[in-house]
């Protein structure tokens, strides 16, 4: 077995479907906890930015599920057929999930450890991902958010980047951003340099996180549609 993560996004037009989408947020841990097929799992808002990165303001059209299964079949069969995944599909406008192999992670999701490393970190060449979450310190939410804006501003103008999203469990306080390239160079290159660069080094001096993970993985397969097409068609080698 090879553990596989899968991201799943939901995009919700009507404000009954939003306002159901919301009641579930409490509602759907029951269905995950009881679901024996499921690792570790989080349901997830979104960013009043979604596109680009972290937001402090929730959007309520656009939620999110993060999981763990023992491999990419079980992934996709579960994502498909799960009760809770089954109804945010019935009810949403829009669906899309993306599969994903650990290359790398440092750091604690509430407390565990929850994906396990399956991939090569070495292998230079297909898509990657990233994936950071952080519980921002309430005494440091103020100025990490001030330097929240040029972050996303740079990583929407980026040509590289395929897909990005911000998510979070709490408005404010609990945050993660995803995002998929091309490859690990043009990964690396966004991560290293500028405000990226600057507010990481801003991180590790100022303390403003109480906890935090930072991984990396592999882009197996996806199902499903955004904006009408598969994000991954942005793919050089898919174009």
């Amino acid at each position: 077995m090879s553990q596989t993560v899968s991201l799943s996004f939901f995009r919700f037009g009507t404000v009954p479907a939003r306002l159901w989408a919301f009641g579930q947020m409490g509602f759907a841990r029951i269905g995950l906890s009881l679901s024996r097929d499921i690792g570790f799992w989080k349901l997830c808002g979104s960013g009043s930015n979604w596109g680009e990165g972290f937001s402090p303001v929730a959007l309520p059209r656009v939620f999110a599920i993060v999981a763990t299964w023992q491999d990419e079949e079980a992934a996709r069969h579960g994502t498909r057929e799960n009760r809770v995944f089954k109804s945010f599909r019935r009810k949403s406008d829009e669906h899309w999930s993306v599969f994903l192999g650990t290359r790398s992670v440092r750091g604690n999701w509430s407390g565990v450890e929850p994906f396990e490393i399956t991939q090569d970190r070495a292998q230079t060449t297909g898509p990657v991902a990233a994936l950071t979450r952080a519980n921002i310190r309430p005494a440091k939410a103020a100025r990490f958010w001030d330097r929240v804006p040029a972050i996303s501003e740079r990583v929407g103008a980026d040509p590289n980047v395929v897909f990005k999203i911000g998510i979070g469990e709490m408005p404010l306080f609990h945050q993660v951003t995803f995002s998929i390239w091309p490859n690990v160079d043009d990964m690396a290159a966004f991560a290293r340099t500028g405000a990226h660069a600057e507010a990481i080094r801003a991180v590790r001096e100022n303390g403003w996180f109480s906890e935090e993970l930072y991984a990396r993985f592999t882009v197996l397969s996806d199902d499903g549609t955004w904006n009408g097409t598969s994000p991954l068609s942005r793919l050089p080698e898919a174009a």
